[in-house]
């Protein structure tokens, strides 16, 4: 990779939220704050910028959705595009296009893609048997089929992975399989798909992330590392639905792309559809009117001549900086399989940097969908109105950039009331109404210079070079407490000079001492847009001054003497306790129902035979060692003496057991279960856990000394 290389043009993407769904915070903490702050920056430096966003709207959890609602997808994706759409736009972020993936542009294009590798050659076919629901004369896809998860005994698992222990799974391993859509125990078939075979491209991954890449962020690298070294598999690009892009082949009549598959060629797409509609604007001499997300439109350094914009450049163009927004969940999907894709095509640029985040908690507690375990962004903008930009203060100020962090109401309210209101709002309201006060709202000249004066003039020309070197390098957290420290600059200032008590005695001092402090407000402006954009905006109405580029950022003579003020207004308002209260309390309704809903018992399966349970061989054991599996958050690899040898059982418990702490413990084991590889290590058996409401686990063991090996009968 070449280090410092000049770009001219940027492509920045964002995850495409899935449509089923409104947009919560973490997904503004992970990718939309961090991109759309990077967006602002490059278009406050006259960058030729595209920034990309749009809706997944394909995939087997709206086909799920959408049978739950009796309803076609097609509706279910509508409701949830429009809301996303809209949330996004009143949240202020300044997408050039937000796009989506049933629309026919994308459906091409897609197509368009699956063909030229088939074409080249690059896919290979496989025949597999996979799950088959009768009734419904239907493959089951991952997400199809539940049963009881092989690993945790979770009876509620998927067919694509665990939720309860996190272990992924196919939905053959599952114990007792069940289809979705019938409840029926579903039979095997035969079935035919198109494979990328990702094995093909891991020696040239390899160099390109592992030798070109080291700058990536940690998380981002390492995870990268992790899926090379444990090798890479061929991946299905089809799959067996009716819901998606039609595989453009005859024979494949049934199957549609894999959503993994189609998902990131929306950005492509989306950039083609943007182009177009830019390119007919052009045509007709006329442009659309710009609507609140988008009032610092793209700019046109370097696109062809009479505006005619070709989207190839912005894909194809080795000029061309391409970043992706992602948070953790995404980063084998961009860094490996994207890029493969790419790469096998042999036409597109690569990824310059993936900044993918980890996750934000809310509370304390993981941010769930399914159990409505989240702060909605919809939500939020009715019932926080005008208060967009303290929860992106709130959200970047506390982003998980290297490990996950957790969102609560109250540190909500403590950065905007002590950070925003009482250093940033604090500064700037002081500084006009002094200004009014002595100067009748007129800018004052400046007449002689104090060493404290200099040395503040000094300190304001190092900000944005400190905050455009973090935002660069993707340390956005850092870039915003630079931002605030500009603003504590100007508050320090203010109370060490105490115009106010000198005006009397020295109004020349303080003519200077206003002068400055208007600067830093002047400078506010252009280090604070891509942070808070609304206020930013706001300032720029009070200062009475246009939109102020970042060449613009240190000087110290944006505002000359005489220059008229506009009014001065509260930049920020305090956020009171019972606001505060009130979404606390409606985060424990939702828990509480939650628990509600988890105390219903789970209904007895179907009778088996005495013949049947006696195959089981269970025998009481004894924990001998415990030790955590390495890249597993909840799997511990325990040596277990069964009374007739000493055997490795792996088992998804580390959740609720410290490994060192259950060295002794008696254990009730299946020993005759099949033996299993997860994760490199065989192993034999399965312990037995009672499992309570919460999804909380014990041990089930004598409740007296027995000896290793006694049978439960």
């Amino acid at each position: 990779m070449e280090q410092n290389k000049i770009y001219k043009r940027y492509t920045i993407t964002s995850a495409l939220p899935y449509a089923n769904g409104p947009i919560h915070i973490g997904h503004l903490a992970g990718v939309y704050i961090p991109a759309d702050i990077y967006a602002r920056y490059l278009r406050s430096k006259n960058e030729d910028v595209l920034f990309i966003g749009g809706s997944d709207e394909h995939g087997v959890p709206i086909t799920i959705k959408a049978k739950q609602e009796g309803i076609v997808p097609q509706k279910i994706v509508d409701k949830y595009h429009n809301i996303i759409k809209k949330s996004f736009e009143e949240f202020g972020i300044s997408f050039d296009i937000y796009s989506r993936t049933s629309n026919k542009i994308h459906h091409e294009t897609a197509s368009e893609f699956f063909t030229t590798l088939y074409n080249k050659g690059e896919f290979i076919i496989k025949t597999s048997e996979q799950l088959y629901d009768k009734e419904n004369n239907q493959f089951l896809a991952d997400r199809y089929v539940t049963g009881t998860c092989p690993h945790c005994n979770n009876e509620r698992a998927y067919g694509d992975q665990c939720e309860k222990c996190g272990t992924s799974l196919n939905a053959t391993d599952l114990i007792n399989p069940k289809s979705v859509l019938s409840g029926n125990t579903p039979v095997m078939k035969e079935t035919k798909h198109w494979y990328l075979p990702l094995d093909k491209y891991e020696p040239w991954l390899r160099k390109w992330i592992l030798e070109d890449h080291k700058e990536w962020k940690p998380n981002v690298y390492g995870q990268c590392k992790s899926w090379l070294d444990q090798g890479l598999q061929p991946r299905a690009v089809t799959r067996d639905l009716d819901w998606g892009v039609k595989v453009p082949l005859e024979e494949a009549a049934g199957k549609v792309l894999y959503v993994w598959f189609d998902a990131p060629i929306g950005y492509i797409s989306a950039t083609k559809e943007w182009a177009e509609e830019k390119n007919k604007q052009s045509a007709v001499g006329s442009s659309s009117p710009t609507t609140n997300n988008q009032q610092q439109t793209t700019c046109l350094t370097g696109r062809q001549a009479n505006n005619f914009i070709d989207w190839q450049t912005y894909w194809k163009d080795p000029e061309t900086k391409l970043v992706h927004f992602i948070g953790k969940d995404n980063i084998v999907f961009h860094c490996i399989v994207f890029p493969a894709m790419l790469h096998a095509e042999g036409t597109y640029i690569l990824p310059d940097n993936v900044p993918a985040n980890e996750f934000l908690n809310l509370e304390g507690d993981k941010i769930s969908t399914s159990r409505n375990w989240a702060v909605w962004l919809h939500e939020y903008l009715q019932e926080f109105p005008g208060k967009q930009d303290a929860l992106r203060y709130s959200l970047c100020s506390n982003a998980p950039e290297t490990k996950d962090n957790d969102f609560t109401w109250k540190d909500f309210q403590l950065k905007n009331n002590s950070e925003l209101v009482a250093i940033l709002g604090n500064f700037v309201n002081r500084t006009l109404i002094l200004t009014k006060k002595y100067f009748d709202g007129y800018v004052p000249e400046i007449p002689a210079l104090t060493e404290r004066d200099k040395e503040t003039l000094h300190a304001i020309a190092g900000f944005p070079i400190k905050i455009s070197n973090c935002i660069e390098l993707y340390k956005f957290r850092e870039a915003l407490s630079e931002m605030m420290n500009l603003a504590r600059l100007g508050n320090k200032y203010l109370a060490d000079s105490e115009p106010w008590k000198i005006f009397n005695t020295n109004p020349e001092q303080v003519k200077t001492i206003l002068n400055i402090s208007l600067q830093i407000c002047a400078n506010l402006t252009i280090v604070m847009e891509p942070f808070l954009p609304f206020s930013a905006k706001k300032l720029l109405q009070m200062l009475n001054i246009g939109k102020l580029k970042w060449e613009f950022a240190g000087k110290t003579d944006i505002l000359k003497p005489n220059h008229q003020l506009g009014k001065a207004e509260l930049l920020f308002e305090k956020i009171e306790d019972d606001a505060i209260i009130a979404q606390i309390e409606k985060l424990h309704k939702t828990k509480e129902q939650n628990n509600m809903n988890e105390t219903v018992v789970t209904p007895a399966k179907p009778d088996i035979s005495y013949e049947d349970f006696a195959k089981m061989d269970i025998r009481t054991g004894t924990i001998l060692a415990a030790e955590k599996v390495a890249k597993t958050q909840k799997l511990l690899k325990l040596s277990i003496d069964t009374g007739i040898d000493k055997r490795i059982v792996v088992s998804g418990i580390a959740e609720f057991y410290d490994p060192e702490k259950i060295i002794g413990q008696k254990v009730v084991i299946l020993i005759n279960l099949q033996p299993k590889t997860i994760k490199g290590i065989t192993s034999q058996g399965m312990i037995l856990m009672a499992e309570n409401e919460k999804g909380e686990l014990c041990f089930a063991a004598p409740t007296k000394e027995f000896n290793n090996g006694s049978t439960v009968k």
